[in-house]
């Protein structure tokens, strides 16, 4: 599947080509056909396109033929839009259902593309062809590549796996399942490959570069990623084969776990197997091989190893069934190679290498052991041993021991060893089961030695990856023990990847703050799951099983029947449905139904071997043989076996309990641990699926896919999908992408996306159930996507036609006016061509064409004409440009004086922002204030904390005193030793007496033991003749069962009789037709009569048996199994005749049915003889209908014969065993008579013997009757003790109530505390004026003052509290030591108790007695008082616990204050970057200054070029005088020709000059253009550090907000250790009350010792009520020091909310500062307003400030989300507080019933000691009083356990509906939740829409200022380019007159734009005409210009 091929282009199989998907024709297709999926059975589904409805019916089209179709609506599924098209998620569809999920892997597929994500699913189709796209490329383009990024591949899933496990530290799994075939075991060897190559160490890798044709030299220890690498075909040789659907398929499941250490390398691997399929090494089906290693091993094997391991030829092994049948493309002789080189990089031994091939040689050789049955008996034989041989030689056997072990081996019969000779059935069954087990054993020992070569146990791994290749659910026509075990495991698996889906799905919903009802689809599969693992209450599938095996005589038909009453009602299980079925029963798993055939379970179950073989393999010469067989105890042995065939010693069949453990349960175990060790991973799915059975590349079967779609839980997967919201997309892209649906619902300017997107929805008129708007992303249900993409695709087409139709009618109209111009061309063509015509032969027009050129006259006065209107023309020019002059001077001087203006308005406003400045000031003095005031308060908080340390140190002084104590407790224990010593000497001389004792007891022992016997054989007697008798009456029984069973088959016979005779009437109606019908329905008639014949001789043979068994009343055993065998037989053939019914009546349908048929084919014909020839067609189809109808009944009536004739036999059979039972009673019975006589005898001897007994059982009696009375005492007092302990118990659950009761009220009183400050909150934040700030400041000091001294208060009393526990816990101690004083005098006493004793010889026995008892209950007594110093200690400890919570608490305020210190260092940064761009603000001023000083600058040259403008004009003046006088004096113009040339010189200068001027002004205005665009980008920079300050600033709020869930999870973490905490002082307060309880009971007790004990017992009581005083003062003292704990919880909480009330103040102060901030802006915008220069950079300063401020507003929304998170944690207090007091009252209801039980047990424990001491006394005499005692407490041990189980039940039907009652509760909470925070929401963003409407306002009249002051400039900017342009003009025009004169040169000039003027100088050989010509030309670009 894997390896590269050729040099094909990898991306090929990767990559999808996008410009094939998106194909706007095949959308348009789409759009236009509304294209479905309708089912269709070649294809699986078919594309068509609906044409019309009707109805529940659709008639659709199909897409590939055209032909039309009528389809059910439920048969269509909807088709996803092109777009969607091979996708590669298919989650991400809009339409989630089969066809398209098929449609995708299909397309997929045929691309090559055979990855396919399916939300968490890898789908991979196995190519059967080896792609290129697994080479150590692709691995290295994968590395390091998150999963969205690349294309599908199982190297992506490896990736995604391998950095979660770095990067969370989590451990991860890998999931491939699937069928046999589709790719498992290669896609396990990719993931493997991966990793060993990703997850490599430095050494390994350099491994890895060699070469792998390089030849390897053999190490013994190689690295280990390379033996990971070579464990693999290891396992494959071993376990895997060739099958049908797959050349190497692995025939087990396996669990591969690849630790890593820290760094991320590997550092070792495991593998664990699951169900090996052994049965294939002994039997193999058509075509299939065993396992590769056979025939690796006769193939690849050399001559020396062949002759050592005994090998011989493929066909001369019967274990191997089909021969040797190669496998294509590969050799088993190269593959033996491969798996010897990979043992030795596994570092596998030689020795070891030869001994597992040794017993694969005896595997096979187990197969050649050849038995023959014997001709006289059943027994086998074993005529030739050769094989045996040969098999013993390799396993290091003894060949005799095993032949004997085989065919007669020895079986334990109750306790007695006997020989049982073997059938050849039951010896080849015991040689098949040993070659299996061997097989499988090796593979285990396999298996743990590759994990012992792959551990390391220097470096253990941090984290692992476990990769599973599991088979996947099967479902075949009838399925086995091996399919139940495969899909148990699938359904598990699917749980998992159920749960996990949900578990990502509720993460998702609850990251985008999503309204959903959570479900959890992992308890869909849970009934399945129970129905087959569950132990009892009803027991599963499993457990019913394990239990048939435990008995003798169950079958698997006993097992399914016991299967069908204990789960035939469960939903997920069904019976069969007829008695035809194969199947025993069927289960509803989660992929389909399954039917199961429970043949041979129960042997499966429990795997029987032959233990005599078992035991000579352990104790074989071969040591590795011993190993692999040295769990021999553990196997099911022969016995058991015998037991289930019910053979004659099936009634001695005892199980060893514990020795061996079935196949079921050591499975159900080993998947336990797996899906333990899965839950604890973050899985990964895989599910590989074959696509055809032909292994055939490129072909795809539709319903097989579906299948195992369905079977792997893609489907399912989808299922889970619908259920909530598939389909996700981001706010933009779905702005981007739909917004042309709603073309006006979004307002022209910027919008949120998660607004945009609303109002959308809300013009789209969506159902609300149909979407979720999230956080960033949109979510939709299945569907709905596709309807907006066909609305969008509906919109675009009529749009791109409206834009069709207007783009046509406007070429229509270009091309109807260009054919007009045409034709009105033409017409003007035509006109001058018909004058030319005309003109051209009239000699007149070629004289005037050729004269007229030559005309000069003319065209000189045309000249001057011309050339006076110049004059006239710049003379006008002249004038309008003198009154320019005059307007700009004027306008120049306005502009001076509003220059004037804006300087005095900038000196106010520099004084205001001055005021602004000093008003900061202030503040800053204020915050510094408040910064003083806090130090303060963190001093004091030190002061606390050294304070703490003190009473830490006073705590470790108590510590030292209780060792102390402890010391005096071990100096106690040293005198109790002492006095044990003591106790030891008195049982010494007690010992003595005893002896003597002894002695004689033995003799009456004698004189029992024979009084014994005789009473034994009374027993026996009397149990014989009981049994005999009982067997009379059970035969009779029977004998009545089976009379009745006669009747009823009598009656069933009269009845059939009867519905035979409606058939005959039903036969004379057919035709002559069904003459041939009737003919055999007769036969069978004959045929039913001749077996009614045979049923009544059956019966009188019957009857005469039964008279028979009447005669004889006594029988044995044998007797009653054979009636038992006889009832099974006939119930077998009650079953038959039921089946026999079954066939007549459906036989009898048939048959009307058939009449029918013939009826209507009869009227049909006589209708339509006449008819066409297609009439005549379906006339014959019905004849051979018929006769197919004849065929079946043939078919039916043979089945039926072959049916009786077993009947037949097996009333024989039946007869013939009869016969033989009868004769064996008939002996029996003779023999019986003869011991009856002896027996008689003997009964007269014991007659006297039994008088004598009773006389003595009479004495007993007495005694025994003594001993109750003294019981009924005991018990009696025992109830007294349960009342007074039931009445403190009561009282103690009484006060709990109050005290809950009192929580709830304070938790009531302290919601509206919150509720009240949050009102008091909002009022005091819309009431923020500077005054009141002052005021809230000076009273949060005085509230911290406060709070201060609250708290001083506070841990005085807590100080109070310690010194008063302190003085109770010494009086305690006090007491305890009077109470030992006490006891030291009781054993004083009790010493010389057992002095006076001693002289009592009579009641010796009782007194010892009772000093032992009272010395064992001074022990308890003193473990009692170890006990409460324990407790004692642990209520201490608790104090201690409480005192360092009391610490943590204290620092989590210090953390707080911390936190608000740090935020100030966030105001601080805010301000300093304030500064920051104040600063910059500053600097751009001093350049706008600079810039106005050049404009000024700029000011002066353009006056200096004014005023050589006016020396110009004067220069003029002076030229026009002497144009005046040049024309006066025309006639000297000769003389004056110098001098104009001299002038021009001169003017050319000037104009040089002016040039120059210009261009170093242009030069100018280009530095001031530079300095502006570099402000530009300096402002731009700026923007650019403003969005990275803010980014930062959002980070810093993220980390912000991650610590604050840290310290929420901390509190969480709190929580539950206090709850801990409670836990065990709930517990060691349990058990101080059984100390009580135990050491009263004990006071009691030792009062009936004696008179004098009494009185001490007596003191002792009323001491010990004196400690219970003190006790339950005690406690009440630690309940009051929980109360004061809880009370100091409560004031932490006020404290916490003064805190947030303090930063809530804090936050109005900021807004108050801000506000301020605002005024100040708003000044300097006007300030800005002021300047017209400085507009644009003011503008953009103004952008700068306006998102400083928007910035703000976020700082306080994050703020306000701050106080919800708060408010959030503070009911989350509450709801623990609450489920605190709810788990009080179940502990307490729990501490009830442990209590009752343990009450319970400590009276059987009484009981039984004082039945031992009975027992002790009267041992011999006094049994059966003993044996009813121990029936009455077995019994009571019953009723324990009932009310116990009841107890439990009830407890589990309260949790539950407490559990209920919660999640209702939280439910309800979180809808109050999200009410008020879309309460709040509202209020915020009606408050954002004012605020960003004021700044709408202010921007635009900024906007409008702008414009005007850009107006104003870009007028005088016109002004001043008029002004430039009418000098140039004047210049042309003197220009032009100085032409006049003669050949004068000339110059031209032009401007354009603003800043270029262009002179070019001509020559001075100039022709007049062409200076004219210039000239004008000059003049027409001056006019154009102009206007």
């Amino acid at each position: 599947m894997s390896q590269r091929s050729g040099q094909e282009d990898p991306e090929r199989y990767l990559f999808v080509d996008r410009a094939v998907v998106y194909n706007p024709a095949a959308q348009a297709d789409w759009t236009a056909k509304r294209l479905v999926w309708i089912p269709s059975e070649r294809h699986g589904f078919e594309a068509a396109s609906v044409r019309e409805e009707r109805g529940d019916e659709v008639v659709v089209e199909l897409a590939e033929n055209g032909k039309k179709a009528v389809v059910n609506k439920d048969d269509i599924q909807k088709m996803n839009p092109p777009k969607f098209s091979k996708v590669e998620d298919m989650a991400e569809l809009t339409c989630l259902n089969e066809a398209s999920v098929l449609h995708n892997l299909k397309d997929r597929y045929y691309s090559g593309l055979i990855y396919t994500y399916s939300g968490l699913f890898c789908v991979v189709i196995n190519p059967y062809k080896n792609l290129p796209i697994y080479s150590d490329n692709i691995i290295e383009m994968y590395r390091g590549k998150k999963r969205h990024e690349m294309p599908p591949h199982i190297y992506a899933i490896s990736e995604s796996a391998y950095r979660c496990m770095l990067q969370d530290r989590e451990d991860q799994s890998i999931l491939c399942t699937g069928e046999s075939g589709a790719g498992k075991t290669e896609n396990t060897k990719k993931v493997i490959q991966y990793l060993a190559h990703v997850a490599s160490s430095h050494k390994g890798r350099k491994d890895h570069n060699i070469p792998p044709e390089s030849p390897k030299p053999v190490k013994l220890q190689g690295e280990l990623e390379r033996q990971l690498l070579q464990a693999n075909p290891i396992l494959e040789s071993f376990g895997n084969a060739k099958t049908v659907k797959n050349d190497n398929s692995s025939r087990f499941g396996k669990f591969i776990r690849i630790n890593f250490d820290v760094t991320g390398y590997i550092v070792g691997a495991n593998i664990e197997t699951y169900l090996l399929e052994k049965s294939r090494a002994i039997r193999q089906a058509k075509d299939e091989r065993t396992f590769h290693v056979f025939y690796q091993l006769l193939a690849g094997a050399g001559e020396h190893l062949k002759s050592d391991l005994l090998l011989e030829g493929f066909n001369n092994y019967r274990f191997l069934s089909n021969g040797n049948i190669p496998i294509p493309g590969q050799q088993d002789k190269d593959n033996f190679q491969e798996t010897m080189e990979a043992m030795h990089i596994m570092s596998f031994a030689h020795e070891e290498i030869l001994a597992m091939l040794k017993v694969v040689s005896s595997v096979l050789q187990f197969g050649n052991i050849i038995f023959k049955k014997e001709r006289n008996t059943d027994q086998a034989s074993m005529p030739d041993n050769t094989a045996a041989q040969k098999l013993c030689h390799l396993l290091g056997m003894n060949v005799m021991e095993f032949t004997r072990a085989i065919l007669s081996p020895r079986i334990k019969v109750g306790r007695d060893y006997v020989q049982k000779a073997q059938t050849k059935e039951q010896a080849d069954f015991a040689v098949e089961a040993l070659a299996k087990a061997t097989y499988e054993r090796l593979f285990r020992w396999l298996v743990h030695r590759i994990n012992k070569a792959l551990d390391r146990t220097k470096r253990q791994g941090a984290s692992f990856i476990g990769i599973l290749d599991i088979a996947g659910f099967e479902i075949f026509q009838l399925n086995s023990f091996e399919q139940l075990c495969i899909n148990y495991t699938n359904e598990k698996l699917q749980q998992l990847f159920n749960h996990t889906m949900f578990i990502l799905e509720q993460e998702e919903y609850q990251r985008e703050g999503i309204e959903w009802s959570f479900i959890d689809f992992g308890l869909d599969l849970q009934p399945c799951i129970d129905l087959i693992e569950r132990p009892a209450n009803p027991p599963g599938v499993l457990a019913l099983l394990d239990e048939e095996c435990w008995f003798p005589k169950a079958t698997d038909k006993t097992f399914v029947e016991k299967l069908i009453q204990e789960q035939g009602t469960h939903t997920k299980f069904q019976k069969p449905r007829q008695l035809k079925d194969k199947a025993d029963f069927c289960i509803i798993h989660y992929a389909g139904k399954v039917d199961y055939k429970a043949d041979e379970w129960l042997m499966k179950n429990m795997d029987p071997l032959n233990d005599n073989v078992a035991t000579l393999l352990h104790q074989s010469t071969d040591k590795f043989v011993a190993e692999l067989w040295k769990d021999v105890d553990r196997i099911v042995g022969l016995d058991q076996v015998a037991g289930m065939n019910e053979t004659a010693f099936g009634a001695t069949y005892k199980t060893k309990k514990g020795m061996f453990r079935t196949v079921g349960q050591l499975y159900k175990e080993s998947l336990t641990k797996l899906m333990a060790t899965l839950r604890n991973t973050n899985p990964n799915f895989v599910r590989c699926i074959i696509p055809n059975h032909e292994k055939r590349a490129g072909k795809l079967e539709p319903h097989l896919v579906l299948d195992q779609l369905r079977c792997n839980g893609v489907l399912e997967g989808i299922r889970i999908c619908r259920q909530g919201f598939p389909n996700r997309i981001v706010f933009q892209e779905f702005r981007q992408r739909y917004e042309i649906l709603t073309p006006n619902a979004i307002p022209k300017g910027f919008m949120d996306g998660k607004q945009a997107c609303e109002r959308m929805i809300q013009a789209l008129e969506l159902d609300p159930n149909l979407f979720r708007i999230g956080q960033s992303k949109i979510f939709f249900r299945t569907g709905v996507l596709a309807h907006l993409e066909e609305e969008r695709d509906l919109k675009i087409t009529d749009i791109i036609i409206y834009f069709q139709s207007v783009c046509r009618g406007y070429l229509a109209r270009k091309a109807f006016a260009k054919k007009q111009q045409q034709l009105s061309a033409l017409k003007v063509l035509q006109r001058n061509c018909a004058a030319y015509l005309k003109l051209r032969h009239w000699q007149w027009w070629r004289l005037f064409t050729k004269v007229k050129p030559l005309l000069q006259v003319t065209r000189q006065e045309e000249e001057m004409q011309a050339k006076d209107e110049e004059l006239v023309k710049v003379k006008e020019r002249q004038l309008k440009v003198e009154n320019e002059l005059v307007e700009m001077e004027r306008k120049h001087q306005q502009l001076l004086e509003e220059k004037n203006i804006l300087a005095e308005q900038l000196h106010a406003e520099t004084e205001l922002f001055a005021e602004a400045e000093e008003m900061r000031v202030r503040l800053l003095s204020r915050k510094q204030e408040l910064e003083e005031i806090l130090h303060d308060l963190e001093s004091r908080v030190e002061e606390e904390e050294e304070r703490n340390q003190g009473l830490t140190n006073e705590k470790k002084k108590m510590q030292s005193h209780i060792q102390d104590l402890e010391e005096q407790l071990d100096e106690e224990e040293a005198a109790r030793q002492k006095l044990q010593l003591d106790k030891v000497t008195a049982e010494s001389k007690i010992k003595k007496m005893e002896e003597d004792i002894l002695l004689l007891e033995d003799q009456n022992s004698k004189f029992l033991k024979e009084k014994k016997l005789l009473e034994d054989r009374i027993a026996e007697m009397s149990s014989q003749l009981t049994e005999e008798e009982e067997k009379a009456k059970n035969l009779g029984k029977v004998k009545n069962k089976q009379e009745m069973m006669m009747v009823d088959l009598e009656e069933r016979l009269k009845k059939e009789e009867k519905t035979r005779q409606e058939l005959e009437k039903a036969k004379r109606k057919l035709d002559a037709e069904t003459t041939d019908l009737q003919d055999q329905i007769a036969e069978l008639q004959a045929q039913i009569e001749e077996l009614k014949i045979q049923l009544t001789k059956k019966e009188e043979e019957l009857q005469a048996a039964l008279a028979r068994s009447d005669e004889e009343t006594v029988q044995k055993n044998n007797a009653l199994k054979q009636v038992r065998e006889l009832q099974a037989h006939l119930a077998e053939l009650q079953e038959d005749l039921e089946s026999e019914k079954m066939c007549r009546t459906k036989a009898e349908k048939l048959k009307r049915d058939l009449s029918e048929e013939l009826e209507a084919l009869k009227t049909e014909l006589e209708d339509t003889l006449d008819t066409t020839a297609a009439q005549q067609e379906l006339r014959s189809k019905r004849e051979q209908e018929v006769a197919e109808l004849k065929k079946a009944i043939d078919e039916e009536t043979k089945n039926h014969e072959a049916q009786i004739q077993d009947m037949r036999q097996r009333h024989a059979t039946a007869l013939e065993e009869l016969s033989e039972q009868l004769e064996q009673a008939k002996r029996f019975k003779a023999n019986l008579e003869k011991n009856k006589q002896s027996l008689e005898t003997d009964n007269k001897e014991m007659a006297c013997e039994v008088k004598t007994l009773q006389q003595a059982k009479t004495e007993s009696e007495y005694k025994r009757k003594k001993l109750e009375a003294q019981l009924q005492e005991f018990t009696a007092r025992a109830t007294e003790v349960e009342r007074a302990k039931g009445e403190l118990t009561e009282r103690s659950h009484k006060l709990q109530t109050e005290l809950d009761n009192v929580s709830a009220l304070l938790e009531e009183s302290e919601k509206k505390g919150v509720k009240l400050a949050k009102e008091v909150d909002k009022l005091n934040s819309k009431l923020q004026d500077l005054e009141e700030l002052r005021q809230e400041e000076t009273r949060q000091k005085l509230n911290l003052s406060g709070q201060i001294r609250q708290l001083e208060v506070d841990k005085n009393t807590l100080l109070e509290q310690q010194e008063e526990d302190e003085e109770a816990r010494r009086n305690l101690e006090k007491q305890l030591q009077t109470v030992h004083a006490q006891l030291f005098e009781t054993k004083k006493k009790l010493e010389e108790d057992v002095g006076a004793m001693e002289g009592l010889e009579d009641v010796k026995r009782k007194l010892l007695k009772d000093v032992e008892l009272t010395s064992q209950r001074l022990e308890e007594k003193t473990m009692a008082m170890d006990k409460m110093e324990k407790t004692k200690n642990r209520l201490q400890q608790e104090l201690d616990d409480l005192m360092v919570d009391l610490d943590h608490q204290r620092q989590i305020v210090s953390n707080l204050e911390k936190k608000q210190k740090k935020f100030d260092q966030l105001l601080a940064e805010e301000k300093t970057i304030s500064a920051r761009f104040a600063e910059e603000r500053d600097r751009a001023e001093a350049e706008a200054r600079e810039k106005e000083t050049k404009a000024l600058s700029m000011a002066r040259a353009l006056e200096e070029a004014l005023e050589a403008k006016e020396e110009l004009e004067r220069f003029n003046k002076q030229l026009r005088a002497e144009m005046e006088d040049l024309m006066s004096s025309k006639d000297d113009v000769g003389k004056n020709v110098h001098e104009l040339e001299k002038s021009k010189r001169t003017l050319e200068q000037q104009v040089e000059e002016m040039r120059t001027q210009l261009e170093e002004l242009e030069d100018e205005l280009q530095a001031t253009e530079d300095a502006k665009l570099r402000l530009e980008v300096n402002m731009q920079a700026m923007k650019a550090q403003f969005d990275r300050d803010l980014q930062a600033r959002d980070e810093q709020g993220e980390e912000k907000k991650r610590a604050l869930v840290k310290q929420v999870r901390e509190m969480e973490a709190e929580l539950e250790d206090e709850r801990k905490q409670r836990t065990l002082s709930v517990a060691a307060k349990k058990k101080l009350e059984m100390d009580l309880n135990e050491l009263e009971g004990q006071i009691e007790a030792a009062n009936k010792g004696r008179e004098e004990a009494i009185k001490q017992l007596r003191k002792l009581q009323a001491q010990m009520k004196d400690y219970q005083r003190e006790l339950e003062e005690a406690r009440a003292s630690r309940d009051e020091i929980f109360t004061q704990s809880k009370e100091n919880e409560k004031k932490l909480k006020g404290l916490e909310a003064e805190i947030l009330q303090l930063q809530e103040d804090h936050a109005a102060s900021e807004r108050a500062r801000r506000h301020a901030e605002q005024e100040r802006d708003e000044l300097a915008d006007e300030i800005s307003n002021s300047a017209s220069g400085k507009s644009s950079l003011l503008e953009e300063k103004r952008r700068l400030e306006a998102r400083i401020s928007q910035l703000e507003e976020e700082l306080e929304e994050e703020q306000g989300n701050m106080e919800l998170l708060n408010d959030r944690f503070r009911k989350t207090n509450m709801q623990v507080d609450s489920l605190n007091a709810e788990l009080a009252g179940e502990r307490s209801t729990a501490q009830k019933s442990e209590n009752a039980r343990q009450q319970m047990e400590r009276q059987n424990k009484d009981l039984k000691a004082k039945l031992a001491e009975l027992e002790g006394t009267i041992k011999s005499k006094f049994k059966a009083s003993i044996t009813a005692l121990e029936a009455k407490i077995l019994q009571l041990e019953e009723q324990l356990e009932q009310e116990a189980k009841e107890r439990a039940a009830a407890n589990k039907i309260v949790r539950r509906t407490e559990k209920k009652l919660k999640e209702v509760m939280m439910q309800v909470e979180d809808e109050r939740r999200h009410a008020d925070q879309y309460k709040e929401q509202m209020e915020k963003a009606n408050s954002r829409m004012k605020q960003l409407k004021r700044q709408l306002e202010e921007a635009e009249e900024e906007a409008t200022r702008a414009n005007a002051s850009r107006r104003k400039l870009q007028r005088e900017l016109d002004d001043a380019t008029e002004a430039s342009e009418g000098l140039t003009r004047e210049v042309n025009s003197l220009k032009n007159r100085l032409r006049r004169g003669g050949p004068v040169s000339s110059f031209s000039s032009s401007r354009s734009g603003r800043r270029n003027l262009n002179l070019d100088g001509a020559s001075v050989d100039m022709s007049d005409d062409d200076a004219d010509s210039r000239s004008g030309d000059f003049n027409e670009t001056q006019t154009s210009n102009a206007e």
